[in-house]
């Protein structure tokens, strides 16, 4: 056990093209960031994003923060086809359509997140501030040759700053705004000698909860988040390479409740066969996020999350030696309520402890025309949890049904993995790129589904039933590439890959293997979900980089998506796993900047999605096909201008503004085998900063999504009838200083 608990900060995200930053925030960038380009690793090697042959998106983390993105949820508006949403919990990333609503023990997303490389498995761990980030870059497509396991429809991954030698500096940062939302952020980097320094970086992140109780709701909603989180970061200069050792610790507490009836949105939600109709257009903003549930017990989360890693790289002549790995645990107390269709409530008891293990090593070689590289990597994420509904099959204490649970010890991934992937250089402005990578899945669970009348589930009448499975899976994924320079500014790009995402098991276990165990094999198990994708892309800039354009088209056959829908297990309701048959996703995204004089910014950006299953039995006289995957609105563009000011004094003074209009979207219902339709919306947000002489300090106002529109981002009918939505409007003041 380690005692020392220092916080990474997950995750930052957000568009190099389209987000503009103030002058105190491009004082940290030039160095990276020629010629108003951004560095990256989407290809394990530092490559600059406009020679890159990926559809990613990038930015600077002191860009990002100059911008008010201050949490995931945020990101999704600034990144072409992506969708980042609270789910129950935790985050639930969607990439061009692609997506996994099961963030339970025993599920995987469909886009990896990542911090420094490092694979993150839990979604709860997920939502905390971003602080002292140094870029962000998002992947979209398949990435399973370089970055493994769970990459089906893309990643996220957070890089944070690492020391730097010979230079004593910090920062102070402090915001506030309405919903009683407090930021600060302190960071501290202190050389130890000209090869050695360290690190620190800490940050307080509250806010009170979006919902209004109504009379019934007795119970306290706020603060919806109250976490305190920390980073110590030691970096070694090794001469011919270097090693980087981070701790970090995070302490997530608040109220869990996020929900609103279904009903606040949508009449006939509970309708068999019958699309519900979406109402919120009628009812005032504050009607919309009122809850008068009958919720009287306490509601709190008290989750921690802490994680070591090490960071190693070293020229050995030849090739270079690569190895990062990572430790991190999770403990999480949860007291929530679910919603229930007919209008009541139901409370909860969570309780959960979880680790993970991650390892790679990898050798490199690229001094002549050939660049290649290959490795091992190893996965292992063990947890135990306890989930307990109360009063839901009944409401009379020491009956059966008082007691609805499922605990679930231990549960067990393993993954292994060899890859490589190598460019050959066949004339000097045309490459060639071929990947291949072998993952073997393997997936454990010993546990059990509860109807008693007390936890310790011991009285006449009650019973457990097994939920036992185990299942292996194993896969080749593979890419094939080819880009050309047309010009020393133009990169023309195609590329054809694959995803892989391990198949699992539902609760119950398998007829045969024990008295009460009943499931037949295709119940029990699913399938791995895999993607092909076929895409081309151009990225180029002009007139000095004043005009930058990045464009791509893709399209995806995607088999055995694994789609969660709602059931009957023994003798209440459950969430069952099964693979779509097969969907289709094609589309055509654009990115661009234009800046016409230096105090003038543009950007602008584009994406049209068509995204539909082409079978997908839902039920025996259910089929979705030709309907629209979830999360994907076919048209969505954005557009800002940035202009800045010179003043007499050696400052100046920064405003923005950016509109992004979306199209409608669905999704799925499944109590009633139809789909939610959530209508298109626009959001607007402003800025204004003032950067001191020097950038010795800044003050900056905002304000996001001026038009008050409340966006559903989860929606469920049946058993359970409850929505969340996305951030209403938020404004506030934010004040930094630099030393």
């Amino acid at each position: 056990m380690i005692n020392s608990r220092f916080r990474i900060s997950i995750l930052a995200l957000a568009t190099g093209l389209s987000i503009p930053s103030s002058a105190y925030a491009q004082a940290d960038q030039a160095a990276e960031i020629p010629n108003g380009e951004i560095i990256v690793t989407a290809t394990r090697n530092e490559t600059l994003a406009s020679k890159t042959p990926i559809a990613l998106t990038a930015i600077s983390g002191a860009a990002l923060a100059s911008a008010g993105i201050t949490n995931p949820t945020t990101l999704a508006e600034q990144v072409p086809n992506l969708s980042i949403d609270r789910n129950n919990g935790g985050l639930q990333i969607t990439i061009r359509g692609v997506t996994s609503s099961d963030i339970t023990e025993k599920g995987d997303p469909s886009a990896a997140f990542m911090v420094d490389g490092i694979y993150i498995a839990r979604p709860q761990a997920q939502e905390v501030s971003f602080f002292d980030v140094q870029r962000v870059e998002v992947l979209r497509g398949p990435q399973g040759t370089l970055f493994g396991r769970n990459t089906t429809a893309g990643l996220v991954n957070v890089i944070a700053n690492k020391p730097k030698l010979g230079s004593f500096n910090g920062s102070l940062d402090a915001s506030y705004g309405n919903f009683d939302t407090q930021q600060i952020t302190g960071v501290l980097n202190i050389p130890v000698s000209d090869a050695v320094a360290i690190r620190a970086a800490a940050n307080y992140d509250r806010r009170d909860s979006y919902l209004i109780r109504g009379p019934a709701f007795t119970t306290p909603l706020d603060p919806f988040k109250k976490n305190l989180s920390g980073r110590l970061s030691a970096l070694f200069d090794l001469g011919d390479g270097e090693l980087l050792v981070r701790g970090d610790y995070s302490s997530i507490k608040g109220n869990p409740f996020n929900f609103l009836p279904t009903g606040n949105f949508y009449q006939n939600f509970d309708t068999p066969g019958v699309e519900p109709i979406y109402i919120g257009n009628s009812k005032t903003f504050d009607q919309l996020r009122t809850i008068n549930a009958p919720v009287q017990t306490p509601l709190y989360t008290d989750n921690s999350t802490w994680g070591v890693m090490a960071d190693f790289s070293y020229n050995l002549g030849p090739v270079t030696l690569n190895y990062i790995g990572s430790y991190r645990e999770l403990d999480s107390r949860v007291n929530n309520a679910l919603l229930l269709s007919f209008g009541g409530a139901t409370p909860n008891t969570f309780v959960g402890k979880y680790w993970q293990n991650s390892q790679e090593i990898r050798f490199s070689v690229g001094d002549g025309p050939l660049k290649a590289q290959a490795g091992l990597y190893y996965f292992k994420e063990r947890s135990g949890i306890r989930a307990d509904l109360i009063g839901l099959l009944s409401p009379t204490p020491g009956t059966p049904g008082y007691i609805f649970g499922f605990p679930q010890d231990p549960t067990i991934a393993e993954s292994w993995a060899g890859f490589g992937q190598a460019t050959y250089a066949v004339a000097s402005n045309f490459r060639l790129t071929a990947g291949i990578r072998y993952s073997h899945d393997k997936k454990s669970r010993d546990g059990a589904t509860l109807v008693c009348g007390t936890v310790a589930c011991n009285q006449p009448g009650d019973s457990s039933t097994p939920n036992i499975a185990a299942a292996s899976f194993s896969k080749v994924t593979w890419r094939l590439g080819a880009d050309f320079d047309l010009n020393d500014r133009t990169l023309l790009y195609g590329v054809v890959s694959t995803g892989y995402k391990a198949g699992g098991f539902n609760d119950g276990c398998a007829t045969g293997t024990g008295p009460t165990c009943n499931s037949l094999p295709s119940e029990l198990y699913y399938n791995p979900e895999t993607l092909t994708s076929y895409e081309v892309g151009i990225k180029t800039g002009f007139l000095d980089n004043a005009v930058r354009l990045n464009a791509s088209a893709f399209h995806y056959d995607c088999k055995n998506i694994q789609l969660t829908q709602a059931a009957i297990c023994g003798a209440g309701p459950c969430f069952q796993i099964s693979n779509a048959a097969v969907a289709k996703v094609d589309g055509v995204e654009l990115e661009g900047v234009i800046t016409p004089a230096r105090s003038s910014k543009f950007d602008f950006s584009m994406a049209w999605l068509n995204a539909r299953y082409d079978d997908y039995q839902v039920t025996p006289s259910v089929n979705f096909a030709g309907r629209k995957l979830d999360r994907s609105p076919s048209v969505v563009f954005t557009v800002g201008y940035t202009h800045s000011i010179e003043l007499a004094n050696g400052g100046n003074i920064q405003a923005g503004v950016r509109t992004r209009v979306s199209d409608d979207f669905r999704l799925a219902a499944l109590g009633t085998q139809t789909q939610f339709r959530v209508p298109g919306y626009t959001k607007t947000d402003m800025l204004v900063s003032y950067n001191a002489p020097g950038d010795r300090w800044y003050i900056q106002g905002f304000a996001k999504n001026l038009e008050n529109n409340i966006v559903l981002s989860t929606a469920t009918n049946g058993f359970f009838g409850s929505s969340q939505i996305s951030d209403p409007r938020t404004y506030g003041a934010r004040v930094g200083v630099k030393f």
